[in-house]
């Protein structure tokens, strides 16, 4: 039995080693530089019907009722006048028992935990080298070095794999923007709420049946390398604070005292596509191709990687990565056209931004074209 070394203990790892103990056809280890996974995160996290469709076959339908959420719509806002441009129908993309999702993220990860051996996860595992010999030897800091038949690289937009791989250019770049999040509670929208604002975007959305909602912010942020590392700094509550109070002026929502458990981070992304040249070494979800944050696509291709790669090995065919290819072009050009419609400035550009917005939102034909060949997969 051929062995598979998979690198990250992170959505799509652990939804690989899923279908893995399904299937028997393959021994696994799981390799994760954390010392634990932290269950206790409770930000939220979105999944459209593709992923959905794909987790209901290791039992992700049987999930507590009050533990996930399947809002209808997502509605459009100016930020400033709080004013209702438009919405999507999410319900055109449902299918019985696979419908978009939304959840906290250590609900999903718990679930992925429970169908996994834990001696299958080896913890404070921070690889170091990849030699290609008769198999794959794999160095970790301070351990033993192990060797498998396979590599799966799921360690995420910062993946160490990759960086092994490919030198500089396997590492992500800034996309001069930070990501500001937190949670809310009771919020007055009981669906998907997106805000536009000028050169910032944020969205609230309930993460399960109890009242908790998720909020996300986007925001154009210039900073200097120094910057970027300095958590001290991300994590400074006046910086904080700075932050949610310039959203907050440039709307009609007191955020600073709606958002609690605030948290910022600096947002990386892929520079592009990059193939490993050795055949048995594979890279999925984030570690694969990390999107601009605008399509709510980063949790449900981490897992769409993870079961195009599962279908690969067991079929031994050698179409991973032309039909990864293929959809993460297709997902980044629609991230990096919201993202740019989302933070328009100019009045006269915005008002053409709505206007089309309102139009487009209605037309089935675009929306089957421009979600529909995202969703149906």
């Amino acid at each position: 039995m051929k062995n598979i070394a998979i690198i990250g203990a992170g959505i799509s790892g652990l939804f690989l080693a899923n279908l893995l103990e399904k299937n028997k056809s393959f021994s696994y280890k799981i390799f994760e530089k954390k010392t634990s996974l932290d269950l206790s995160d409770g930000y939220g996290i979105q999944l459209s019907v593709n992923s959905i469709n794909l987790l209901n076959k290791i039992g992700f339908h049987k999930m507590n009722a009050s533990d996930v959420y399947f809002p209808k719509k997502v509605n459009f806002y100016d930020v400033k006048k709080i004013k209702k441009i438009c919405d999507i129908d999410l319900s055109q993309f449902n299918f019985e028992n696979k419908r978009y999702t939304t959840l906290k993220r250590s609900k999903l990860i718990d679930f992925l935990l429970k169908n996994i051996p834990k001696e299958e996860i080896i913890f404070n595992s921070d690889l170091v080298d990849i030699k290609n010999e008769e198999k794959l030897s794999l160095s970790f800091r301070g351990k033993i070095t192990e060797k498998f038949d396979y590599l799966v690289a799921a360690d995420g937009v910062y993946s160490r794999t990759k960086e092994i791989l490919f030198k500089k250019e396997g590492l992500p770049k800034y996309f001069n923007s930070i990501a500001l999040r937190g949670n809310i509670r009771n919020f007055e929208n009981a669906d998907i709420s997106l805000y536009l604002g000028p050169n910032f975007h944020f969205v609230i959305y309930p993460t399960n049946q109890n009242k908790d909602f998720n909020f996300i912010s986007i925001i154009r942020k210039d900073l200097i390398e120094t910057d970027i590392s300095n958590k001290s700094l991300l994590n400074d509550n006046t910086f904080l604070l700075n932050l949610i109070n310039q959203i907050s002026y440039k709307s009609n929502l007191n955020l600073a005292d709606l958002v609690k458990d605030m948290k910022c981070f600096p947002i990386f992304v892929s520079k592009k596509i990059q193939i490993p040249n050795v055949k048995n070494i594979f890279l999925t979800g984030d570690a694969f191709y990390s999107f601009p944050p605008s399509f709510a696509q980063g949790a449900s291709q981490s897992i769409e990687s993870a079961n195009d790669l599962f279908n690969d090995l067991i079929n031994d065919s050698a179409n991973y990565y032309k039909k990864r290819v293929l959809k993460t072009r297709n997902i980044n050009y629609r991230s990096s056209i919201n993202h740019f419609a989302f933070h328009l400035s100019n009045p006269l550009n915005k008002f053409i931004r709505n206007v089309f917005l309102k139009i487009l939102t209605k037309n089935k034909k675009f929306l089957e074209n421009y979600l529909g060949k995202i969703y149906n997969t």
